[in-house]
């Protein structure tokens, strides 16, 4: 009984704990819940006042946190009246964020000296969406074309700012708005004596080509080396601004730039570094980060064919990508699998080699007066009151690699029997004869030789 009274004292007193913290923090609690680490606060596209432009154009971006925060991966942007999308700005060369608002005026505008950081491009009185990125995926957006969902557009005759209320997470147009003078940024030290890098909150880190993969490479060009190209495919659900990030090849990097939509393509051509045709041993390029990680690696092989590109062309069934050399490059589009060159007019694909030869029909050939095709060797031969094809005669056939009528050989075995035959060796015979022979010599010798010796032992005997 103890124990459940002091499991419900517990949970009471959490109860009571949450409804007390949130009556005293009803703002934070609001902010926490309803907008990201960061988030866009205000925007004015700029008035013309006596004459001057551009008078009071600034984007405000507001930070939902108690603590400094990191602004590596931060970055804006813009989708202008035309539909074109651009990078507004980049915050990532900013280490921290130490104030609760950040000021971004148009660089030519008046009052231009408060921001913390400029942008070129004029905003638009009606456009859209503004959107905020952070690590390579949107965290917050607002648009303002009456429109589709859209926020009411900015009227010349009626200066407003565009404002969010932070307890709603809505905007409205406002009057005579002021914003926020206490934005704090601390730039990053490219001389390596900053520490705050090495912080251990791990908001530094950024990531602005996240969903970026490598998905097709031409290196054996055909006419010019700038036929070369790379090609990256964005498998993620939002557009991806490859600003900071790049390609290194050969320990050296080549920088990107651009942004790239939703299962879009975008190619980087080889323009200033070569790409080495078919070498020798295994060639690597790599897509790294804004912050160095390695986010993707491509290799490729000795055995690259002219004309071709390597291409991820699927997945095999234990999930491992597959790629393959095909004939029909498609740099910035799907790729395109083809196993074999296409040929040109007049000629065909000989399949065993892969090369295209020349194209030879039965109909093309014509023959003469009094001849006809053979069309085991395609050659014009005389007529000879026969068939296209002479028909061999009775009891041969016709050699289908040269032509012609050979004899058929058949044995049933009626007319070569078996017959055994008794082997006999007779050089054996002479060879034991005349061993016999000459033992028969050398003992008439001997007897001979030793008679009186052989005939005084016989009369002892006797």
């Amino acid at each position: 009984m103890k124990k459940f009274l002091l499991f419900f004292a517990i949970i009471l007193g959490g109860v009571c704990a949450g409804i007390l913290g949130g009556f005293w923090n009803d703002r934070v609690f609001a902010i926490d819940e309803g907008l990201p680490k960061f988030y866009i606060k205000a925007i004015n596209p700029g008035y013309t006042v006596d004459s001057v432009q551009n008078v009071g154009e600034m984007i405000e971006i507001g930070r939902n946190s108690d603590e400094m925060e990191s602004l590596a991966g931060l970055t804006i942007g813009y989708t202008n009246s035309s539909g074109n999308e651009a990078i507004l700005a980049d915050l990532s060369k900013y280490i921290w964020m130490a104030g609760e608002t950040i000021q971004l005026h148009l660089a030519s505008s008046p009052g231009s000296e408060l921001a913390q950081v400029v942008y070129s491009k004029t905003l638009a009185f009606k456009a859209g969406p503004l959107k905020l990125f952070y690590n390579g995926e949107m965290i917050d957006s607002v648009c303002w074309t009456g429109k589709d969902g859209c926020y009411n557009a900015f009227s010349s005759s009626k200066p407003t700012t565009l404002v969010r209320n932070t307890e709603t997470g809505d905007f409205e147009h406002v009057s005579n708005y002021e914003p926020a003078s206490n934005g704090v940024l601390k730039e990053n030290d490219s001389s390596g004596d900053d520490d705050s890098s090495s912080d251990d909150s791990g908001d530094i880190v950024a990531s602005k080509c996240r969903g970026m993969a490598f998905s097709e490479i031409l290196s054996y060009y055909e006419n010019s080396q700038s036929e070369q190209f790379v090609e990256l495919y964005n498998g993620s659900t939002e557009s991806v601004f490859l600003d900071g990030c790049s390609l290194r090849y050969k320990n050296k990097s080549y920088p990107l730039s651009g942004m790239v939509k939703p299962e879009e393509y975008f190619v980087r051509l080889a323009s200033d570094f070569k790409l080495t045709k078919n070498p020798s041993t295994s060639n690597v390029l790599e897509l790294i980060d804004a912050n160095g990680e390695v986010l993707d690696r491509l290799e490729y092989f000795n055995g690259q064919r002219k004309g071709t590109s390597y291409a991820f062309v699927g997945y095999d069934s234990s999930g491992l990508e597959i790629w393959k050399t095909t004939y029909a490059p498609t740099p910035g589009e799907a790729n395109n699998y083809q196993e074999f060159r296409t040929c040109e007019e007049g000629k065909v694909l000989n399949e065993a080699t892969g090369n295209c030869v020349k194209m030879t029909t039965l109909a093309e050939k014509i023959c003469g007066p009094g001849q006809h095709l053979n069309i085991l060797t395609g050659r014009c031969k005389k007529d000879d009151d026969s068939d296209l094809v002479k028909e061999c005669k009775e009891g041969y056939y016709r050699n289908p690699e040269t032509g012609r009528c050979k004899k058929i050989v058949e044995n049933d075995g009626a007319d070569y029997t078996l017959v055994p035959e008794t082997y006999k060796e007779d050089s054996s015979f002479v060879a034991l004869y005349l061993v016999l022979g000459v033992l028969g010599v050398g003992l008439v010798y001997i007897v001979y030789e030793f008679r009186h010796e052989i005939m005084r032992v016989v009369r002892k005997v006797i």
